[in-house]
């Protein structure tokens, strides 16, 4: 949890515009030196906080510190997880540059000594230097991807309206495991609170969906309806 002197920025808020140019000069100039062939990612990720993930993995594949990077950035995603406030925080286009350093130490500080080479320390650097903190969660996010693809893992996300039990998310596993679903490879299982989905699930594994979804089942039957009608 970030203290209570951080959470305070979250009162100082309109939005900001993108800037292409300083997007693209960015990402080139935080993995310009990585050797393409030798550190190219396994999957191709998609959006702003997919092209900042994919330019964290080549800088860390450089100096062989994919896995330090990895367990830095778990620990800031356990962070998001535990602070939902701390996303619009990050967001908030009036944070000041003493706003933004308070910020990155904190993050630092919940990483403990696992980013021991300062991969994601001079990451966390760039997006400040560059208003880019905002999207933190979902290279977070994102970067558990690609290592999942390249561990050969897949990832499987679990979307209920209120969170499960472990015990429900491991059976789940256990019967998608011995499913054509996972293509024979380690589930990497993903749990996701929507209570706009009121009850019921929706699991997505690769590029299925399957939507058991209590949601789902009233806008079809609303269709079927207004069909009929």
């Amino acid at each position: 949890m970030l203290s209570r002197q951080t959470r305070s920025l979250l009162l100082r808020v309109p939005a900001r515009k993108n800037n292409k140019r300083m997007f693209a000069a960015d990402v080139r100039g935080y993995a310009q030196a990585a050797a393409v062939q030798d550190t190219k990612p396994p999957i191709a990720i998609f959006g702003l906080d997919g092209t900042y993930a994919t330019a964290l993995y080549t800088a860390a594949a450089k100096t062989s510190a994919l896995e330090t990077t990895s367990k830095s950035l778990a620990a800031l995603a356990e962070v998001f997880r535990k602070d939902a406030k701390l996303s619009e925080i990050l967001n908030a286009p009036t944070l000041s540059p003493g706003d933004k350093s308070q910020i990155v130490q904190e993050l630092q500080r919940h990483m403990g000594g696992l980013d021991k080479a300062d991969t994601v320390k001079n990451f966390l650097k760039t997006l400040s230097d560059n208003n880019r903190l905002g999207i933190l969660q979902g290279v977070c996010e994102k970067f558990a991807t690609i290592m999942g693809a390249a561990r050969g893992e897949m990832e499987m996300s679990v979307t209920s309206a209120a969170k499960l039990d472990s015990k429900i998310l491991q059976r789940l596993e256990t019967a998608v495991a011995k499913s054509e679903y996972s293509q024979g490879k380690k589930l990497k299982v993903v749990s996701k609170v929507n209570p706009d989905i009121l009850g019921g699930l929706v699991v997505e594994i690769g590029d299925r969906t399957i939507d058991l979804s209590v949601s789902s089942k009233i806008a079809k039957m609303n269709k079927l309806l207004t069909d009929t009608l």
